[in-house]
């Protein structure tokens, strides 16, 4: 199959695509490469021995998109472009619901237009907001504490309400937990440009001497040790967890990807230390608005409906986060 992908340039996008590859898919690429770079497209190509189709373009840019569809005969989408960080969208939310749902807008009207109705959706672990019960299935209510997770809740139902007005369409949603580390070639990985939001790009830094020390977002949580917990699941697990979805892709389907384990900030910095022996000096920093304490996964769905299961954890998760980051500053 001939699969576009999104935002396929980004970290997760990247990592999917070298799935990809090596399943024996062809892959498109469509990037604005504003949080990404073409060097990702280079690893990609370098790990696999495969070319990639590669274009620079904002999906914002109907017209451009259109052209794409036209000159490629596209099977599958895979639909990862969109700005994804909490902190900016609570300070920026015009910026993330122009981003956000217009581009989003915009792809499924070219699909449409194109005659491709296969899809798979990067949602988000936000769109279950501050959790009743964990760990939080499929069917845990849903709601958002930021305008990034609004932003996703906001896609997700217009995927259902297309869904339902046209059953020729096949549409899967994918909900991400906290995705980590780096192919083991260290080739490609996290690197996002400026100071980073999540946790372990900032760990990444501060081990290699780039910042002086890791903020900790609240230490008085309603947790073992004070800090928020979350499901991390290494990247390359992710990817193929898109394998396995596209492989089974018909009518809607919603399934959590995660490990069902959760880590607290305090223990990912314990464990990064024990695995690299470099020392993370970090501070404690107000709580940041739009986070919630603890989520975690119940993945069985994916286990039992696409054969899928995380088998990485997170020492591996550390391992390869500072190969990568080491191959950057060598």
């Amino acid at each position: 199959m001939k699969i576009l992908l999104t935002g396929g340039a980004g970290y997760i996008g990247s990592h999917t695509a070298t799935e990809l590859l090596r399943s024996g898919h062809r892959v498109v690429i469509v990037d604005n490469l504003s949080n990404s770079s073409i060097d990702s497209v280079r690893g990609i190509e370098q790990i696999t021995g495969q070319k990639v189709i590669f274009y620079e373009c904002d999906i914002l840019d109907m017209s451009a998109l259109s052209n794409i569809f036209r000159d490629q005969k596209i099977d599958a989408v895979m639909h990862f472009a969109g700005l994804k960080a909490v902190g900016e969208s609570v300070a920026s939310p015009l910026l993330y619901y122009r981003n956000n749902l217009i581009s989003t807008l915009n792809l499924l009207k070219t699909m449409q237009d194109a005659d491709c109705r296969n899809l798979i959706f990067s949602s988000s672990a936000t769109v279950y907001g501050m959790p009743e019960t964990l760990p939080v299935t499929e069917d845990s209510p849903l709601s958002a504490l930021n305008p990034y997770g609004y932003t996703k809740l906001v896609q997700e139902n217009m995927l259902r309400d297309i869904w339902a007005a046209d059953n020729g369409w096949n549409i899967t949603l994918l909900r991400y937990f906290n995705p980590v580390g780096a192919d083991e070639s260290g080739i490609i990985g996290e690197n996002p440009r400026g100071i980073p939001n999540n946790l372990f790009p900032f760990i990444m830094r501060v081990a290699a001497g780039q910042l002086e020390q890791l903020g900790v977002f609240g230490d008085d949580y309603g947790t073992p040790d004070g800090t928020a917990i979350r499901d991390y699941i290494h990247v390359a697990d992710l990817a193929k967890g898109h394998i396995k979805a596209l492989e089974r892709i018909g009518g809607l389907s919603i399934y959590n990807l995660g490990t069902g384990r959760g880590y607290s900030v305090l223990e990912c910095i314990r464990m990064f230390e024990k695995v690299t022996g470099q020392k993370i000096p970090f501070a404690i920093k107000p709580r940041r608005a739009g986070d919630a304490p603890i989520i975690y996964a119940n993945p069985s769905k994916a286990v039992t409906e696409l054969d899928w299961r995380a088998e990485k954890d997170l020492s591996d998760m550390c391992r390869d986060s500072w190969n990568f980051q080491n191959k950057i500053i060598s």
